[in-house]
């Protein structure tokens, strides 16, 4: 039997028959520990062999919940896995496949085009015909493009395979819209940290350890920041080398092993704007505390310090705006900093900026009369500019009557030419501009309440 590393996995398949396409896989189960071949991966060895063993996404597969009914009854439907790495999506869809006795092929969407997917749906046409059931599992769905993506759709609504995807990426914004209204999207969460304590200990019973010490299973599931496959593996190599050095096993040893902690960070995917999305609600929602814990949860992370940065000047304008409009220049001063000295030096500066946006004075007013005046450009067209606002610096333009009637605002009493419109001719004028009750901004809402006053009282005598 030929081995299908590449494209559907590492399982046993026959060789195809003599019109290329390939018989029906086998129906996948995981191996026992105590099974497993000579040099299979901790994580693999472990992996359950049935739902009942999974460990977390009770959400999912508590008593009641969609995915438990599902396999229960055994009749699974098409779906979207969608969850951070080393959450059990892989395991899932397997498990899926082998409560239903269903022909299991995986296509890695990194590595498959269309051609790989018409060989897959030949193989569920043949197994049909067989009378038995596929179940296609695609991973790193959201590598595919549209066409690739579209190409599962007729054999997924005529029910000749179940579909499931696996994600990092919110499929929102990554699966097709046709693709996602045929398939149910399960969010599998990072599991909890006493579900991972419980995969330690299953870990050292497949090794044939006694419990390791608490100090070291606590350093293990801090560093595995929720990710199942990340633990498995540190245990591996925390077991290796104790027993290679004959080190106790300990926290010691673990962060000896291990090193620095790397939390889980997805940079420029769903994660990261998460995170700055957190960032940016702290600082709107004026707390300090939690503003420099995002920040520092993205600097840790790896977040490029310039990015943040350039978010905080945007902050300074859309949250801060004229309530205070020394957060703008703070900002700039930070941003300069940070490019000036670099990492770490520079990220106290980022530190200051985002507390002094946290405590400031908030307002939108500038944020929401800048759509407002965008909508109003859109639907308004293009007006022509009045003959007193048109530039006159020459004899032609004078004669034409440009400037004509414009009244110098310096030359009037408080620097002001009340009455005087400076809208597009037959434009009604928009209180676009509405300053709040807070910060610089309450001074200004008092300046333009008078203005407004002095344009009144200039009509009424007019």
């Amino acid at each position: 039997m030929s081995q299908q590393n590449s494209l559907f996995g590492a399982e046993e398949a026959p060789a195809p028959p003599s019109g290329g396409v390939s018989a029906p896989a086998a129906v996948i189960s995981s191996p026992s520990p105590a099974a497993a071949p000579l040099g299979m991966p901790l994580a693999e060895r472990l992996r359950p062999a049935h739902w009942q063993d999974v460990i977390g996404q009770r959400h999912l597969l508590g008593p009641g919940k969609p995915l438990r009914l599902a396999l229960e009854r055994g009749r699974p439907h098409s779906m979207i896995l969608w969850g951070p790495p080393g959450v059990g999506k892989t395991t899932l869809a397997r498990l899926v496949a082998q409560t239903v006795r269903a022909d299991f092929i995986v296509l890695s969407a990194v590595l498959a085009g269309v051609k790989e997917i018409r060989e897959a749906v030949q193989r569920a046409q043949v197994s049909q015909q067989a009378g038995r059931a596929t179940l296609v599992f695609v991973d790193e769905v959201h590598r595919f493009n549209k066409s690739q993506q579209d190409a599962f759709l007729p054999h997924v609504e005529s029910g000749l395979f179940v579909f499931i995807g696996a994600t990092t990426e919110n499929p929102a914004f990554e699966v097709n819209s046709a693709l996602l209204s045929r398939a149910t999207v399960h969010v599998l969460r990072g599991l909890e940290a006493e579900d991972l304590q419980q995969l330690v200990a299953r870990a050292c019973q497949a090794l044939g350890q006694p419990a390791w010490p608490e100090e070291a299973v606590a350093r293990l599931v801090d560093h595995a920041d929720g990710d199942a496959r990340r633990l498995l593996n540190a245990v591996e190599r925390v077991a290796e080398v104790a027993e290679a050095s004959g080190q106790p096993l300990s926290g010691v040893l673990v962060d000896q092993v291990l090193g620095d902690r790397l939390r889980r960070f997805d940079k420029g995917g769903d994660q990261f704007y998460d995170l700055i999305s957190a960032l940016h609600k702290s600082i709107r929602g004026s707390d300090p505390d939690a503003s420099l814990y995002w920040l520092a949860r993205m600097l840790d992370g790896g977040a490029d310090p310039l990015y943040l940065a350039r978010r905080l000047v945007r902050i300074a304008s859309e949250d801060i705006g004229n309530a205070d409009p020394r957060a703008l220049p703070l900002c700039l001063a930070a941003a300069q900093t940070q490019e000036r000295l670099g990492s770490p030096e520079g990220e106290l500066a980022l530190a200051q900026a985002v507390a002094y946006l946290a405590v400031a004075p908030k307002s939108n007013a500038v944020y929401l009369a800048w759509k407002a005046a965008q909508a109003m450009v859109k639907a308004a067209g293009t007006a022509p500019v009045p003959d007193h606002l048109r530039n006159a610096p020459t004899g032609l333009a004078r004669q034409l009557g440009h400037g004509q009637g414009y009244r110098y605002p310096h030359d009037e009493p408080d620097g002001f030419a009340p009455g005087v419109s400076y809208w597009p001719d037959g434009m009604s004028s928009a209180s676009l501009y509405q300053p709040v009750d807070r910060g610089l901004e309450l001074r200004i809402r008092e300046k333009l309440d008078r203005l407004r006053e002095l344009d009144v009282a200039w009509r009424d005598r007019s």
